[in-house]
């Protein structure tokens, strides 16, 4: 029997990153699976980025550069872009983690609304730091972020008729927002039990640390209720303070 593949809408952001953006390209560029829309966003780079990606031409199906409103406002320009079943969002530096990730998720066809994986950290001098303190749950569902982000923004895909835009009045944490709002929809959401992406530490929501924590806080409180948010908060923090005696502080 002859089984059709999904096609995926994999969504690149980048603004003057010009050295980590080519590992991105080359990670989607020498994916096994071939049924792959991919478009790039890109925020009128002016150190070089652009011309880097002119070199991909021909693995870029879709490419606009111009000003943006900031990080998600890029996203969703991408997502308007989107054609296919599913959409992954893969930032710049962010890789899939080998070149048979999309294969080995959507080999059978799908029937999933969300699929999700494990994901590695990584430096950058591309080196494996270890897994994320947060770890992903067997089984996932809108209610499993309540104590933290536990299945990484690359590491999940989405099928694109339950993916909203992102809301614009969160400036570094609205992709928890969107995953959450996406998993109250889904009526099928599959742990596909290996690993799909390597992110690169040290992004803006670790640069405006105070901001992005803010953010989480009143997003959780608006799904979880502000009471339990608080005792959840309380759990999160003491598991913190835990992976800090053991393991030092964590990177992610």
């Amino acid at each position: 029997m002859t089984v059709s593949l999904p096609k995926i809408s994999i969504i690149t952001i980048v603004y003057n990153n010009v050295r980590d953006i080519r590992f991105t390209l080359d990670s989607v560029a020498g994916q096994t699976y071939k049924n792959i829309e991919y478009i790039v966003i890109d925020g009128a780079s002016t150190d070089g980025t652009l011309k880097v990606l002119q070199e991909y031409q021909s693995s870029i199906d879709k490419l606009v550069s111009e000003p943006d409103k900031g990080i998600y406002d890029a996203m969703n320009k991408g997502l308007k872009q989107a054609t296919g079943d599913y959409v992954l969002f893969l930032n710049s530096g962010d890789e899939l983690y080998d070149c048979t990730t999309l294969e080995q998720i959507f080999q059978y066809g799908a029937d999933a609304d969300i699929y999700y994986g494990e994901t590695k950290l990584v430096n950058e001098e591309r080196e494996i730091l270890g897994d994320r303190r947060h770890k992903t749950p067997e089984e996932f569902t809108w209610k499993s972020f309540k104590y933290g982000m536990n299945v990484c923004h690359q590491a999940i895909y989405v099928k694109r008729s339950i993916a909203e835009p992102y809301d614009l009045q969160y400036k570094l944490s609205s992709d928890i927002d969107w995953v959450i709002r996406a998993a109250k929809k889904a009526e099928k959401i599959v742990n596909v039990n290996c690993y799909v992406a390597k992110y690169l530490v040290g992004g803006m929501s670790q640069q405006r640390h105070k901001q992005s924590l803010k953010e989480r806080f009143d997003i959780f409180r608006k799904y979880y209720g502000h009471l339990p948010n608080l005792i959840n908060h309380g759990i999160i923090a003491l598991r913190l303070l835990k992976h800090r005696l053991l393991k030092g502080k964590t990177r992610d």
